[in-house]
C-alpha cells in the first residue's frame, strides 16, 4: 500500500468535507435562528458544533458499513479491488461533473436559503401580522424547539460526498477508516463555524455562493483524481 496514496485521500476528504461545509444550509440556518432567538455569538457558534457533530456521526455510520463491506471485498478480490475502486471513483466523479455540466451543481435542500431567501425572515417574525399590534415583534419559538430543529435538519442530512472517501480508503483497513473520521469530523465541524462565524460578523466578501454552485464540479474533479491515483500506484 502507498502512504502517497493515504496522504492523497486525507487531503481529498479535508477538502470535500470543508466545500461540502460551505454551502448556505450548513450555516445560514444558524444565523437565521441566532437572529430570532436573540443567541450570542457563542451560543450560536456551540449550537452548529453539536449539530456539525451529528451531520459527521451519520456519515461516518454510513461510512463504517462501507468500509466493513469494501475490507470483506478487499480480501476476496485481493489485487483487483484497486482496479475496481479506482475506477468506481472515476465513475462517481465523472457524474458529479456531468451535473455540474447540465446545471445541477448541487442538489441540496432549501429549507432555509435557495428559493426561500425572499422568506428569510421566517424565523425572525410571523406573517400573520393582524394579531400583533403594529411595531410588536411576536415572541420567538423556544431554545428547545429552535436547536432540535436545526440538530434535525443537519444530523439527517448526511454528507454523501464523503463517503466514496471511506470507499478509497478500504484498502488501509480500519486505521485508514479511523484517520477519515477524523479528517471529516474537523473538516466538517471547523467549515461549518468558520462559516458561520463569518456570517455572524457581517464578512460577506468570500463569495461562498460560487462554492455552493460549483460543488459538484469540484468533487467530481477530486475523486476522478484519487480513482487514478489509486489504479496507477496501488497495483
Amino acid at each position: 500500500m502507498n502512504d502517497a496514496v493515504l496522504t492523497t485521500i486525507a487531503i481529498t476528504g479535508f477538502g470535500v468535507a470543508f466545500f461540502h461545509a460551505a454551502i448556505p444550509t450548513h450555516w445560514l440556518p444558524f444565523v437565521l435562528a441566532a437572529r430570532a432567538q436573540r443567541w450570542n455569538h457563542g451560543k450560536t457558534l456551540a449550537v452548529t458544533a453539536l449539530a456539525g457533530t451529528g451531520h459527521v456521526v451519520v456519515t461516518a455510520l454510513l461510512g463504517l458499513l462501507i468500509a466493513w463491506f469494501g475490507i470483506a471485498l478487499d480480501r476476496t478480490i485481493g489485487r483487483w479491488f484497486p482496479l475496481l475502486a479506482g475506477g468506481a471513483l472515476i465513475a462517481l466523479g465523472v457524474f458529479y461533473i456531468y451535473r455540474q455540466l447540465t446545471g445541477k451543481g448541487h442538489a441540496h435542500h432549501h429549507l432555509f436559503c435557495g428559493h426561500s431567501h425572499g422568506h428569510a425572515g421566517e424565523l425572525e417574525h410571523d406573517h400573520d401580522h393582524a394579531a400583533a399590534p403594529v411595531g410588536a415583534r411576536p415572541p420567538a419559538p423556544s431554545d428547545r424547539v429552535a436547536i432540535t430543529s436545526l440538530l434535525a435538519l443537519l444530523t439527517f442530512s448526511p454528507c454523501e460526498a464523503f463517503l466514496p472517501i471511506y470507499a478509497s480508503g478500504v484498502r488501509y483497513g480500519w486505521s485508514g477508516f479511523a484517520l477519515l473520521t477524523v479528517i471529516l469530523s474537523i473538516g466538517t465541524v471547523a467549515g461549518m463555524v468558520l462559516f458561520t462565524w463569518l456570517t455572524l460578523l457581517g464578512v460577506r466578501k468570500a463569495k461562498l455562493g460560487l462554492l455552493e454552485r460549483y460543488e459538484s464540479g469540484l468533487i467530481g474533479a477530486l475523486l476522478c483524481t484519487v480513482g487514478l491515483l489509486i489504479i496507477l500506484l496501488e497495483k
